[in-house]
């Protein structure tokens, strides 16, 4: 079968490997019909998430059709068209039961402590093969995969996937309250996402942070009040449209590759903190390897987050969703404690959210393939990894389609 494959930082390629078989009797096989591509998956490839095993298939998204099951999955049954969440579970464990799925006890092979297992990761997350690939072992199958009915489009269900629960997640980590004024951190599909979700959570008012002008402009028609970080100060912006104040709660839905400002005044004020942030990025990804224009990691790892912690007002709230690597040590506690600020973060407990996201769908209260600005075929799938990376204007999430 065709799959997107990681031989090395820098170095994906498109490869035929050996179609997976069941090992476990908690396994199912699906054929993919649908995946698509993710920052965390450009992460892995410009060496911001390291410790990658060559030969590993990328991808944590996927839509597909159940096509064997083992004899422990009862709920499950062979032409059940699924939606796979994109971290897994055992299900029956105390964290899996109480809804935090991304610790589980027992899915991660490397012990209970090793950490959040997901499709398609490092070393330490198993690893599992990912779902950019015709078919898929679905470990876990009986608490994992979840059956979509049949008014739900495989263009809406691969945003179930993973994007639209990490933002709903964020928007619930940062205790959203009716009338609350949110910063979101990050206008691409999980900040698009922690919008759309902090509109349903009936926010007062929602700024829109990033640079990219499509994403900018997406923001705005959720919306939004959108602030370019290229053209003005961050924090100084906030607070000056707050009353001095600052928002109520911050989404950071960035993580490690943020980029600094470019040009302009953001860009002057913040040279000083160049240094820092290439110490950071030292640290952070000690292996990079650019080529031809494409894998470069962002130049400011920790500057999403500190605009997020100096921007929100004192005694507030920041939910972290975007992705951070274990070896990252830079965060502002300090800022943070002479704020008064609750800090919550995670890796996003999917199949917690699955059936009531599914239900916003199902009813029409939301359609979440607005989101979804560019579909390829799976032999496409490389030049379509290039011009993500690239953060080019207009894309703002990539499908991949494997299977009519």
């Amino acid at each position: 079968m065709k799959a997107v494959v990681f031989h090395e930082v820098g170095d994906i390629r498109l490869d035929t490997v050996p179609e997976p078989r069941l090992e476990a009797p908690d396994d199912a096989i699906v054929k993919l019909t649908s995946s698509a591509i993710c920052g965390t998956d450009l992460h892995m490839v410009r060496g911001t998430l390291s410790d990658m095993v060559p030969g590993t298939i990328l991808g944590h998204e996927g839509v597909g059709i159940v096509e064997e099951v083992g004899a422990h999955v009862r709920n499950l049954s062979r032409g059940e068209r699924v939606v796979i969440p994109s971290t897994i579970g055992c299900g029956y464990c105390s964290y899996c039961r109480r809804g935090y799925y991304a610790q589980c006890d027992n899915a991660n092979p490397h012990g209970p402590l090793a950490g959040t297992v997901f499709f398609g990761g490092p070393k330490m997350s198993g690893p599992f093969q990912g779902l950019q690939a015709e078919w898929a072992r679905i470990p876990y199958a009986q608490s994992g995969p979840v059956i979509l009915p049949d008014n739900i489009s495989d263009n809406q269900a691969i945003l179930l996937s993973d994007i639209f629960p990490t933002g709903y997640f964020g928007a619930k980590l940062a205790g959203i309250q009716g009338g609350d004024t949110v910063a979101v951190f990050g206008c691409g599909p999980v900040g698009q996402f922690a919008i759309a979700s902090a509109k349903l959570l009936n926010a007062g008012r929602i700024f829109a942070i990033d640079k990219v002008p499509s994403r900018l402009d997406m923001a705005k028609r959720q919306g939004a009040e959108i602030i370019n970080f290229d053209a003005e100060e961050v924090v100084a912006t906030l607070r000056d449209l707050t009353g001095g104040v600052g928002p109520d709660c911050a989404i950071d839905a960035v993580g490690v590759d943020a980029e600094m400002p470019s040009h302009g005044r953001a860009y002057e004020n913040g040279r000083a903190q160049a240094a820092l942030a290439a110490q950071e990025l030292r640290e952070i990804a000690p292996e990079t390897h650019p080529r031809d224009g494409n894998w470069h990691p962002g130049n400011g790892p920790s500057q999403a987050l500190h605009w997020a912690i100096e921007g929100v007002a004192k005694g507030g709230r920041v939910a972290i969703i975007g992705v951070y690597p274990p070896r990252d040590r830079f965060f502002p506690i300090g800022l943070a404690m002479n704020k008064n600020l609750r800090i919550m973060m995670g890796n996003c407990n999917h199949r917690a959210y699955l059936p009531e996201l599914i239900r916003l769908v199902r009813t029409g209260a939301i359609d979440p393939s607005a989101v979804l600005t560019q579909e390829r075929g799976i032999v496409n799938a490389l030049e379509a990894y290039k011009a993500f990376d690239k953060r080019s204007d207009g894309w703002m999430k990539v499908g991949l389609k494997l299977a009519s």
